[in-house]
C-alpha cells in the first residue's frame, strides 16, 4: 500500500560543490563491483513534506538511463498475514538527489510463491518520494502465515534483485520451532562484514539487528581497516555525521558492502536502533559532549528520518521530528513473544559523568530510568498479557550484572543497566509477577559475545535464575578481537554468572522450540580481511521451564 505520511514543511534538495566528487568515487566503487551506495542528499528540514509537496512533478521511468536498484532490498517485521517490503531508488547513487531530481518516480512491486516470480501473488505500484529520498516501502498484505515469499520491484525497463522473507504463524498457532539471528555493531572502517555474508547463507526465520546499523565517526579514504588500495573514498566521509545529508551518506557508504545487502535479501529483519545511529552514548535529549539539547534535538531529527528512510520499517515508525516510535512487540504463534525495546530516547542522563562507578546513591536513584515509564508500562504489561512459552527482549545493551574489576565494590558500565539498577529491578520483579518462566535477553551494544544467567540477585550466585541474555558480539566493530581479551580473567571471575565470553567478532543463531532453546555463538576469526570463515566456538542449552544455561 501506499505510504501514508503526517503533513509538514519541506524544501527541496541542491546540488552541491561536492557532485564531481562524489560522481567519481562511485566510478570507482563500480569498477570494484559493489557499487550500491545510496543518493547523498543535502540537508534540508527534518520535517515532512507539506501536502503539496506530494503533488511534485512525475518522472517518466522509461527515461531512468541506469540500474535505479543499486541500493538492494529488505523485508521487515513479519505478520501472520502480511510483511514489509523496502527498496531505494538511486541510478546515480552519489548524487545528493540519486539522480532522480525533485520527481516522483512510480514503482511496480510483486510477491511470489517461488524465485522465478511464476506464481505472482500480490502486485501493486507505489510512488516513491523525493522528500523520504526516493524510498519504498510496502506494507504487504492479505498473504498466508507462516509462508515463505519472494518480492521484487520495478520501475522502467529496471528490475530490482529478489529478496526472499517470510510472515509469522497464525495468532494463537502451536508452531514448534524458530529460528533467528541477532546481530549487531557493524562499523564499516573497522572491517569487512563477512559475518553477514555467512547469515545470509543460515538457515534462519527472522534477523534482530540491536543497533549500531551505523556510526557517525569519520572514514577514511581507504576505508580504514578495509585499506582499500584500489577505491578512494571521498573527503565527505571523513568528517562526524550531524546534518540528514551526512547520515544519508554514511548509510549510502555502509550499504555498499555486498554482504550487507545479501544478508537483508536472504532474511526479513526486525531492527532497533542504538547510539551510534545517532551520537555516541547519547541520552535522550543529551549528547556526550554537552551540547544545548535543542541543538541535538536537530541532529536526532537528522539521524532518526535517514534511519527510517533506509531501514524495512513501517510507517507507524516514521519519526515526528525527534521522535519515533520503535519499540513494538511481534509474536511468532504461541511460541514467541518479542518485546522489541528503545533503549537510547527516553533514558536519563548516565549517571557519574558515565564514567566506569561503583553504583551509588546517583546510579541507584529509583526515579532515574533507562527505558522511560511509558515504554517500561507497556512492557510489564506485555508480560502480563503474555501467552507465549518463551518471552524474548530484544534490545541494546548489557541487562545483567557485569563488574569491571575484583574490588569489593566493583566499578560497572553506567550507560549499561548496572546504571539504572531500580529500573533493572522492576523489570526483573515484574517479570516474576507475571510469571515469565522462560525470559530470553538478547542484546548487542559491547563487541564481544556472552552468555549470562539472570539472577534474581546476582551478588548471591545461589540465588534463582530468572532467565538467560545472549550478547552477540560485533559484525566489524573492534576490528578482529581475539577470544580471550585482556580482561577476560577478570569478568569470569568477578561475575560468576558469566558462562561464556569470547572477544571475537560474529553473531548468535538462536533455534527455540517446545523443549528447549539453544545458542550457538558464531565467529569469524578476523575482518580487516574478507573472506575467513565461520565456526561455532560454543553452544548453550536452556530448557522451558528451568531457567539457566547448560553448555552443549
Amino acid at each position: 500500500m501506499a505510504l501514508s505520511g503526517r503533513p509538514g514543511p519541506s524544501s527541496p534538495l541542491a546540488s552541491t560543490p561536492h557532485d564531481a566528487v562524489l560522481s567519481t568515487a562511485a566510478r570507482q566503487l563500480a569498477r570494484r563491483r559493489f557499487l550500491t551506495v545510496s543518493a547523498a542528499a543535502l540537508a534540508f528540514t527534518t520535517n515532512l513534506p507539506a501536502r503539496g509537496a506530494f503533488a511534485a512533478p512525475r518522472l517518466d521511468a522509461a527515461r531512468i538511463a541506469e540500474d535505479p536498484f543499486t541500493l538492494g532490498v529488505a523485508s521487515g517485521d513479519p505478520l501472520p498475514g502480511s510483511v514489509l517490503i523496502w527498496t531505494r531508488l538511486a541510478p546515480a547513487p552519489f548524487e545528493p538527489d540519486g539522480g532522480l531530481g525533485q520527481q516522483q518516480v512510480e514503482v511496480s512491486w510483486e510477491v511470489a510463491l517461488d524465485e522465478s516470480f511464476a506464481l505472482v501473488v500480490r502486485r501493486g505500484t507505489v510512488l516513491a518520494h523525493p522528500e523520504y529520498a526516493h524510498s519504498v516501502r510496502v506494507d504487504v498484505q492479505g498473504l498466508e502465515p507462516g509462508s515463505h515469499y519472494y518480492y521484487r520491484f520495478r520501475t522502467g525497463t529496471w528490475i530490482s534483485p529478489a529478496g526472499r522473507t517470510r510472515t509469522a504463524p497464525p495468532a494463537g498457532d502451536g508452531t514448534a520451532r524458530l529460528r533467528l539471528a541477532a546481530v549487531a555493531c557493524q562499523a564499516y572502517h573497522d572491517g569487512y562484514y563477512t559475518a553477514h555474508g555467512h547469515l545470509a547463507r543460515e538457515d534462519v526465520d527472522v534477523v534482530f539487528h540491536l543497533g549500531d546499523y551505523l556510526y557517525e565517526y569519520a572514514v577514511d579514504s581507504a576505508g580504514g581497516a578495509r585499506n582499500y588500495s584500489d577505491v578512494v573514498l571521498p573527503a565527505e566521509f571523513n568528517r562526524e555525521t550531524t546534518t540528514l545529508a551526512d547520515y544519508r551518506m554514511r548509510y549510502a557508504l555502509y550499504k555498499s558492502d555486498p554482504d550487507l545487502r545479501a544478508v537483508h535479501a536472504a532474511h526479513p529483519f526486525v531492527v532497533t536502533w542504538d547510539d551510534h545511529e545517532t551520537e555516541n552514548n547519547y541520552a535522550a535529549a543529551a549528547d556526550e559532549n554537552g551540547s544545548d539539547p535543542a541543538q541535538f534535538l536537530a541532529r536526532r531529527a537528522a539521524a532518526y528520518r535517514a534511519y527510517w528512510e533506509n531501514q524495512p520499517l513501517r510507517a507507524d515508525q516514521l519519526p515526528e521530528g525527534p521522535d519515533a516510535q520503535l519499540f513494538r512487540r511481534l509474536h511468532w504463534g504461541t511460541l514467541a513473544q518479542f518485546d522489541i525495546l528503545d533503549t537510547r530516547q527516553y533514558r536519563d542522563d548516565q549517571a557519574y559523568h558515565d564514567n566506569p562507578h561503583v553504583p551509588g546513591p546517583e546510579s541507584d536513584d529509583p526515579g532515574r530510568s533507562l527505558t522511560g515509564d511509558a515504554q517500561e508500562r507497556w512492557l510489564l504489561d506485555g508480560w502480563g498479557a503474555s501467552t507465549a512459552l518463551w518471552n524474548v527482549m530484544p534490545q541494546q545493551v548489557c541487562f545483567s550484572q557485569r563488574k569491571l574489576d575484583l574490588n569489593a565494590e566493583a566499578r560497572m558500565s553506567m550507560d549499561a543497566w548496572d546504571g539504572y539498577r531500580a529500573n533493572r529491578g522492576r523489570l526483573m520483579a515484574g517479570a516474576k509477577a507475571a510469571g515469565v518462566e522462560n525470559w530470553l535477553v538478547l542484546t548487542g551494544d559491547v563487541h564481544v559475545a556472552y552468555a549470562f544467567d539472570i539472577k534474581d540477585d546476582f551478588d548471591h550466585p545461589d540465588s534463582p535464575t530468572l532467565g538467560s541474555e545472549l550478547t552477540c558480539t560485533s559484525v566489524a566493530s573492534g576490528r578482529n578481537g581475539a577470544e580471550h581479551p585482556a580482561n577476560w580473567d577478570t569478568y569470569m571471575r568477578a561475575n560468576p554468572h558469566l558462562r561464556f565470553y569470547d572477544g571475537r567478532r560474529g553473531y548468535v543463531r538462536v533455534e527455540l522450540n517446545r523443549e528447549h532453546a539453544r545458542a550457538d555463538f558464531r565467529i569469524v576469526p578476523a575482518v580487516t580481511t574478507p573472506g575467513a570463515p565461520v565456526s561455532t566456538a560454543a553452544s548453550f542449552v536452556t530448557e522451558a521451564g528451568s531457567p539457566g544455561l547448560t553448555p552443549v
